[in-house]
């Protein structure tokens, strides 16, 4: 048991080991649960793509796959950063783990912002149901129907990064003041699987949004 370890020993734990446990899968019931949730956002799509083919055919041409394309990059590289970090953090590098989790944060607010930009020409031409949607056409209803499932998703995609670009800097702060180390990282490990699950998401979006309406054009 390392001393570092035993400071964050809570008392309801006999060992560190165990509370690494027990953290760790209450985590991935965690995760659980989300995929439950994207999940049935993922169905409820499938199902409407289905139905509507030529109409979400037509919607996603409309997408900007430049941006989608960025932003999956983007992603990536924070994820990687990320690992990277935790590494680190088990090898003692204490300075070089914050850099990466400061970067990877840096990179979750890029890609909120490459977002933003995104829903705002979204918005200028016409594309956003309930606000300003001027789309015509004989699937004016589906494209509609398409953009509502997009926001939809894209958003509550968007809220879990927000929450993960927050996470990202208490690990870095903590990682700088020295919370962590070598035989303690639980709370680090856990955050880094939040992020890859959250970059794991964006990876079924990219091409269920951005890239079968064009293959099939």
């Amino acid at each position: 048991m390392t001393d570092l370890a035993r400071a964050h020993l809570q008392e309801q734990f006999d060992q560190p080991t165990q509370q690494k446990q027990a953290a760790t899968l209450g985590m991935w019931q965690f995760l659980a649960t989300e995929v439950l949730f994207f999940g049935v956002l993922f169905a409820a799509y499938t199902a409407c793509r289905y139905r509507f083919a030529d109409g979400f055919a037509e919607a996603a041409r409309h997408t900007h796959v430049v941006f989608g394309s960025i932003e999956t990059a983007v992603l990536l590289i924070s994820s990687c950063g990320a690992a990277l970090a935790l590494r680190n953090v088990e090898l003692g590098g204490r300075r070089v783990a914050a850099a990466l989790l400061a970067g990877t944060a840096a990179l979750g607010t890029v890609f909120l912002v490459l977002h933003g930009v995104e829903y705002a020409s979204e918005y200028r031409e016409g594309l956003v149901p309930g606000l300003r949607f001027d789309h015509a056409g004989p699937h004016a209803r589906a494209v509609e129907l398409f953009y509502c499932l997009y926001f939809l998703i894209t958003g509550f995609h968007s809220l879990h990064v927000i929450i993960g670009v927050v996470l990202m800097t208490v690990m870095a702060v903590k990682a700088w003041r020295g919370r962590f180390g070598p035989g303690y990282a639980t709370p680090l490990e856990n955050a880094a699987l939040y992020w890859h699950f959250v970059d794991i998401v964006w990876i079924f979006v990219y091409p269920m949004i951005y890239l079968v309406g064009r293959a099939s054009a």
